[in-house]
């Protein structure tokens, strides 16, 4: 900025020199262009954001020690994030470890604890035994996968060595058990007391590889209160800015091949618990600094409700703290699809949220009075998780357009049931490979699977798909038709190799009109039988391959390492008849994957797919393929709103990458205006600061460019100014009656470091801490996956009587909010076009005085330059100064 004023002086050479003539034009237009910029950029919100702390500034390196009998001394752990952590996927590594043999010796177990000892936790306060398998055994048999201590079995063990009475049966007993003592409650009374954690939800790691060369590595399913309750980790402790998580504890426990006595165990099978006092000895603790789950912001405040894409869900829950702090308002944000979100701004009601998070652009955009602020660039990607024996994690997969394209129609005869002689290949599906690790054009991609060994081939379950309808489905299915190859699948031609599409998809038309969801077309049901043949119980494609809430939960299940498939069956022992159930799935033997966003698969620590973009080449979501593929964005219909280009984008660019942007009303009233135009600014500034820290852009995002935050801020500008004055006269501040409800939503979110919810709610919620809400409107629905959606979910209620934040005339063609009553409005006073300030600036009314300084100069040296060539008559058309703002604003 400071080189404009020296250019003034220029402008008496211009008589002399045409050249130096048109550079004092240039000097002048660029002091406005200055004055211009200094107008529009975000200006500091308060206090920094902390410095980002990514995950691996936090990592702690532990190592083992001599044992009795076994020597874990040369075994070095890593827990490569320790603070700011939430429910996520964690990363573990380790090197120094005796290679494990086969599913026998030599592995490391890993538990999550509660414990307020800073010592570190007892064995009651660990999170285990509830897995139904152990390796090798395929039942309850193993004790390395329960919490029971056989009396006699380790000479160190103190507490837990003499028989308890059996439960029901006067006169006999058992052998101990460790109970399970909660955070708050009651301790454990069985062995099978899943009070507190079960089968179907716990976190424990009972047998983890390591490799030959003495390495290993795992991605551990951490939980906070929300999903653990329990261990209550993350619970918020103290009030206001001293709030903090209650803190946890990691514990790994390594095993050798040697008993607690000194044996090698049955068959040199070691088979005893991990809690037994002398592998409990042996751990090695990390402790674990949680960010506190809850409402950071006191209820008293008055609140602002957003809603909208799942996209943005981890970065609103972090800068929802940053905001609340600084301003007298509070920020929530209830999840649910895009297109409801818009329905919202366009039928508001005086309980409607005022902000909606999309990434198409409301319909009629500017013109219909709604200004788009970019706030997040992300991606939808192919995650997964899969273990293979002897070889570990796998880490590097392709797929193609094609593949995807059979992997979403359900064209792999395994993906719709367990073939065997009395359920045979359906008729629709014969000659297609049996699953994608039998699919020749898979292999190709992928060769090291073909030399793989065979258990690296076993079937890895159907694509784990987001039951909720979204813009960014379409994108994945814009991504498929844009590609022949895809196109041509889905349309009914047979790929190179004679593969065709499931012929109950042909007709979708999803080649051609797209869709914004993922439809499970398949009717075919295969029928279980009892062991008697008598007792029969059918299934399904939506229970062989059942939707996920979200993205959040398909993420959170390809972790877990299953799709949560119901196709296996087990007799239920209270009512007698046959139970679809979920098949145990043995360690070292998790394989899933899905479709859900980059930042829900970092946070989760999985593995990405890449994907190859126009050019055919492969790339994987990382920041710098998004920002990559963001530049090759073309604008859409609606000035500033930039279209995804799945299809086209070219180089090193990521193809599923996504803008989303922050939409609201100029005809809200003018508090309204100014609270909203806070979170555009707070998201495009601070908030695209990277990191784990509340108020910081979740990793998994790429943080905007330049040029996405210059076109945010001129919208939080727009939306602040309000919408002019029409033609015929203002609009009524108090609105139309007869408001028109809001479309439903799913889930919510509360606060930074909490989880998003993933149940549903018909309404607008607002979220009442970590997951849950309460809303305007009634009735609720649910769909379909794969568990109990323990993140929480929302529920429809009475509203909350916040101000409302519906705009007082709503925008053209759309219905009016109002107080329900049905009566007409009537014109009222005129609505002040601007508010003033900028709300939090730092630099205030200084920078308008700046700016009128700048102008005032920019005029100069435009002026007398525009004199002397009009005497001339010669003026260029990149001479004018309107071709270079035209330029500045197409970026």
């Amino acid at each position: 900025m400071a080189r404009a004023h020296p250019m003034a002086r220029a402008h008496p050479m211009a008589r002399a020199h045409p050249v130096k003539r048109n550079r004092a034009r240039a000097s002048g237009l660029g002091a406005l262009l200055a004055a211009l910029l200094l107008a529009l950029l975000p200006l500091p919100q308060g206090p920094s954001a902390a410095a980002a702390t990514g995950p691996e500034g936090s990592a702690v390196t532990k190592r083992g020690t001599r044992g009795p009998h076994d020597d874990f001394s040369g075994l070095e752990v890593t827990v490569h994030q320790t603070r700011n952590l939430r429910g996520q996927g964690l990363r573990v590594t380790w090197k120094g470890g005796k290679p494990t043999q086969g599913t026998a010796t030599d592995y490391l177990q890993i538990m999550q604890c509660w414990g307020d000892d800073p010592a570190g936790p007892k064995r009651e306060q660990c999170q285990y035994g509830a897995s139904r398998v152990g390796p090798g055994t395929g039942n309850y048999g193993s004790y390395i996968a329960q919490r029971l201590i056989p009396v006699g079995t380790d000479p160190l063990e103190t507490q837990y060595d003499e028989p308890i009475p059996y439960p029901g049966v006067p006169g006999q007993t058992t052998d101990p058990f460790v109970p399970f003592t909660p955070v708050s409650g009651p301790a454990t009374t069985s062995l099978t007391d899943w009070t507190y954690f079960n089968p179907s939800d716990t976190n424990e790691e009972n047998f983890v590889r390591t490799q030959v060369d003495g390495t290993g590595e795992t991605a551990f399913n951490l939980q906070s209160t929300r999903e653990a309750p329990h261990l209550g980790c993350g619970d918020r402790v103290g009030t206001g800015a001293d709030a903090r998580g209650r803190g946890c504890w990691l514990v790994v426990v390594p095993r050798g091949s040697h008993e607690p006595d000194g044996s090698a165990g049955n068959n040199g099978r070691p088979h005893t618990s991990p809690l037994s006092t002398t592998h409990w000895n042996q751990r090695i603790v990390f402790p674990l600094d949680f960010l506190p789950v809850g409402d950071p912001c006191p209820t008293d405040k008055a609140e602002r409700r957003t809603s909208g894409s799942e996209l943005v869900t981890d970065a609103v829950t972090s800068w929802q703290a940053a905001l609340c702090s600084g301003g007298a308002t509070r920020f929530t944000f209830t999840q649910r699809g895009e297109e409801l979100a818009r329905a919202g701004l366009l039928s508001p009601t005086s309980t409607s949220p005022g902000l909606a998070f999309t990434v198409e652009p409301v319909p009629g955009g500017e013109k219909a009075g709604f200004v788009h602020a970019p706030v997040a660039v992300s991606a939808l990607t192919v995650g997964f998780y899969w273990e293979a024996d002897q070889i570990g994690l796998v880490k590097d997969l392709r797929l193609n357009q094609r593949l995807l394209a059979k992997l979403l129609t359900a064209s792999y005869p395994y993906d719709v049931r367990e073939l065997t002689d009395k359920a045979p290949v359906p008729d629709h599906l014969k000659g297609n490979p049996e699953s994608i690790v039998k699919d020749p054009e898979f292999l190709k991609l992928n060769p090291e699977f073909e030399r793989a060994p065979q258990s690296v081939m076993n079937y890895p379950g159907g694509i784990l798909l987001s039951a909720e309808r979204s813009d960014v489905v379409r994108v994945v299915w814009k991504y498929l038709s844009g590609n022949a190859d895809a196109r041509s699948f889905l349309e009914g031609k047979p790929d190179p190799w004679g593969m065709k599409v499931n012929s109950h998809f042909k007709d979708l038309a999803l080649a051609t009109a797209g869709t914004d969801d993922f439809p499970k077309a398949d009717p075919t049901l295969t029928e279980l039988t009892d062991a008697t043949g008598e007792k029969r119980i059918t299934y399904g494609l939506l229970d062989r391959s059942p939707y996920a809430n979200d993205m959040h939960d398909v993420a959170r299940w390809v972790r877990r390492g299953t799709n949560g498939s119901k196709d296996d069956a087990n007799l239920d022992p209270l009512s007698g008849e046959l139970k679809l159930v979920t098949a145990d799935i043995l360690p070292g033997n998790r394989r899933a994957y899905g479709l859900t966003d980059a930042a829900s698969a970092a946070r989760y620590q999985l593995q990405t797919a890449a994907l190859p973009n126009a050019d055919g080449t492969y790339t994987l979501p990382t920041a710098s393929a998004m920002l990559a593929a963001v530049e090759q964005f073309r604008d859409s219909s609606v000035p500033g709103v930039l279209a995804p280009a799945p299809a086209g984008v070219r180089k090193a660019a990521y193809p599923l990458t996504t803008v989303t942007y922050a939409a609201a009303s100029t005809a809200l009233p003018a508090d309204a205006r100014k609270d909203y135009a806070r979170v555009m600014r707070y998201a495009a500034g601070p908030g695209q600061t990277q990191g784990t820290a509340p108020g910081e852009l979740p990793l998994g995002y790429a943080p905007m460019p330049a040029k996405l935050k210059a076109l945010a801020a001129s919208a939080a500008e727009r939306l602040e100014r309000g919408a002019p004055a029409g033609p015929s006269g203002p609009p009524d501040p108090a609105g139309p009656g007869g408001g028109t409800g809001g479309a439903g939503g799913t889930g919510t979110t509360g606060s930074a470091g909490g989880d998003p919810g993933t149940g549903t709610n018909s309404g607008t919620g607002t979220a009442g801490g970590d997951g849950s809400a309460t809303g305007a409107g009634g009735g609720s629905g649910s769909a379909p996956g794969p568990g109990s959606g323990s993140d929480g979910g929302g529920t429809g209620g009475p509203g909350t009587g916040a101000p409302s934040s519906a705009p007082p005339g709503g925008p053209p063609g759309a219905t009016g909010a109002g107080d329900g009553s049905g009566s007409g409005g009537n014109p009222g006073p005129q609505l002040a076009a601007t508010t003033g300030t900028t709300p939090s600036g730092a630099l205030g009314w200084i920078r308008w005085i700046l700016l009128g300084v700048l102008v005032a100069g920019g005029v100069a040296g435009i002026a007398g330059p525009a004199v002397l060539a009009f005497a001339g008559r010669r003026e260029t058309p990149s001479d004018s100064p309107r071709t270079g703002i035209r330029n500045l604003k197409s970026g």
